[in-house]
């Protein structure tokens, strides 16, 4: 699915601008991500996807601001850096097969498909993912499998998968079957929450993107990444 920028399109500019907060910031950090740029197809991608279309009303204005929004039952919309930086770091590519653990609003679903990606997703909050069952049937990403469910038990019908996004934070450990679900050569990125709450008091990032890489022999290495702050991931739903 390719999305083009429609005539006399209001968000152009400040679409555009995004982009280039996303590069300034991939710079930024890259003495943590080790990655001082993107690949140009992830930008390609988080450029043809209209962001304001995944919002309230009331939001669209900040639309394509570099910062997480509210898209309701307490969740966000990811910030549009940590879109581009987690489908760089799975290497979400045409052709991938992807499972995304936390649907939200449906915004990084659509970036993958952009990507060329075959997208499985989970979504545990019903009231989200009925909404976001129509608004990716209404944006012709409907090709994305969506479900319903407890993502952190992956979806084990489809493994293995290539990549695996999760956009919620485990609490200490990145749950055993996503891990089991990634293919040898692929790439899982979480955040996951290890300094608690003494952490956050004492000024110490609670949180950390991790990832996860298996070789092709199954070894599985973890490294951190980032400071981050997502909201918690909830198994069992």
């Amino acid at each position: 699915m390719r999305h083009e920028a429609e005539t006399g399109d209001r968000f152009a500019e400040a679409r555009a601008a995004m982009l280039e907060k996303i590069a300034q910031e991939t710079v930024e950090t890259a003495g943590w991500t080790g990655r001082p740029q993107l690949r140009p197809e992830v930008l390609e991608a988080m450029g043809r996807v209209p962001r304001e279309k995944f919002l309230a009303p009331q939001d669209v204005g900040e639309a394509y601001r570099n910062r997480p929004l509210p898209i309701g039952c307490a969740q966000t919309i990811s910030q549009p850096f940590i879109v581009a930086l987690m489908s760089d770091l799975c290497g979400a590519a045409a052709g991938k097969r992807i499972l995304e653990v936390g649907t939200g609003c449906g915004y990084q679903a659509a970036v993958l498909t952009e990507l060329g990606c075959d997208v499985w997703s989970v979504e545990s909050i019903s009231a989200l993912y009925k909404g976001t069952c129509t608004r990716l049937r209404d944006l012709d990403y409907a090709q994305v499998h969506l479900r319903h469910g407890d993502g952190t038990q992956g979806w084990p019908e489809a493994a293995p998968f290539d990549g695996i996004l999760v956009t919620a934070a485990a609490a200490q450990r990145i749950p055993p079957a996503l891990i089991e679900q990634l293919s040898p050569g692929g790439a899982l990125v979480c955040p996951v929450a290890e300094g608690g709450s003494l952490g956050s008091l004492l000024g110490q990032p609670a949180q950390k993107l991790c990832l996860i890489e298996k070789d092709a022999y199954g070894v599985v290495s973890r490294r951190a990444v980032l400071p981050v702050a997502f909201v918690p991931l909830v198994e069992g739903s």
